[in-house]
């Protein structure tokens, strides 16, 4: 299959292009390179073993672009990642936020169908679960009131994409419920590569490592969990790349909707990854208590049973390999790309 591959130039998308060639498919990236380099599409190419990635800097909200590029390429699918992430970033910028995930995602939709390709792989969010009513979440779990803008974006284009697919059922649509990806490719040639001060924790964490940050700052440590910090679903995000593949699989036996939990079914708090990572690097990381963030959860874990018994995935890496492959690529990367 020919996939066009949206934001493929980011840290998702860049993972997932190597699995989409391992697998004997090609692919297309359209990224307007905000928060992305291109450098990692370079090293994409020299990984697998081919000339170059085709890509277009173009805006999925520029409407003229992509009429150009479908114009010249015929997909039989799109992987969507391009899109704002940072929470808390969210939270002061709505209107960017909305209008960019949002707005761009109508346009891209629409230019798709224009065109005929009506299969969409939507890079969606634990977030749209807000504070679960269930531990371990299931794909039943009733959608909850996300806590930030970012998360209101996920939630409301799953119900965009829906409502689409039921209107038209020639659309196959996939919503993939992410959790916290980590690590990085073994190679260690690709990686998380955030502008600026990093939003998730395992970046932050190889910044200390590699002495570019003081300290990891711990936010609460009260939570009622068993260490008293907030416990997560970590995935590895080569097992992330992975789940995009099988779920080109579910598009061709024409699914028409399907909904999937990708995550490693267990959970992680701060201090467990914190320490996993001193165990196995041999590296300290110094860290420090804060006061507890406005919106955060105590704990967040799923159920990916269903992703196995539908998609026939399940997540290989460990915690151990989390660690290894995060800190593989920050230290010889210390300034990322």
């Amino acid at each position: 299959m020919n996939i066009l591959v949206t934001g493929g130039a980011g840290y998702i998308g860049s993972h997932t292009l190597i699995e989409l060639y391992k697998a004997g498919h090609t692919a297309v990236v359209v990224d307007n390179l905000s928060n992305s380099n291109p450098e990692s599409l370079r090293r994409v190419a020299e990984i697998i073993g081919i000339p170059e990635i085709p890509f277009y800097k173009v805006d999925i909200r520029d409407r003229e672009g992509l009429e150009r590029i479908f114009a010249e390429h015929r997909f039989d699918a799109c992987i969507h990642f391009a899109g704002l992430k940072a929470v808390g970033e969210s939270v002061e910028k709505p209107w960017e936020y909305y209008e960019n995930n949002i707005g761009g995602t109508l346009t891209l939709v629409d230019v798709m169908r224009r065109h005929g390709c009506k299969n969409i792989i939507f890079s969606s969010s634990a977030t749209v679960y807000g504070d679960p009513v269930e531990i371990p979440i299931t794909e039943s779990c009733p959608k909850g009131q996300c806590t930030n803008p970012y998360g209101w974006t996920k939630s409301m284009l799953e119900q965009v994409l829906m409502d689409i697919q039921k209107a038209d059922p020639e659309w196959n649509v996939v919503l993939l419920r992410y959790f916290n990806p980590v690590g990085a490719h073994p190679s260690g040639r690709i990686g998380e590569n955030p502008n600026g001060i990093p939003n998730n924790l395992m970046p932050y964490i190889t910044q200390v490592a590699v002495g570019k940050r003081k300290e990891l700052g711990v936010f609460g440590n009260d939570y009622p969990t068993p260490d008293g910090t907030g416990v997560r679903d970590y995935i590895h995000v080569c097992d992330l790349a992975a789940a995009h593949v099988c779920a080109l699989q579910a598009i061709c036996r024409h699914c028409g909707i399907g909904i999937y939990n990708i995550g490693t079914g267990h959970g992680y708090s701060v201090l467990d990854m914190v320490k996993a990572f001193i165990r196995v690097n041999g590296v300290d990381v110094p860290y420090s208590i804060k006061p507890r963030r406005a919106g955060d959860i105590a704990t967040c874990y799923c159920n990916p049973a269903k992703a196995k018994a539908e998609l026939g995935w399940e997540a290989k890496y460990g915690i151990d390999d989390m660690v290894r492959d995060s800190w593989h690529w920050q230290s010889t990367n210390p300034e990322g790309y």
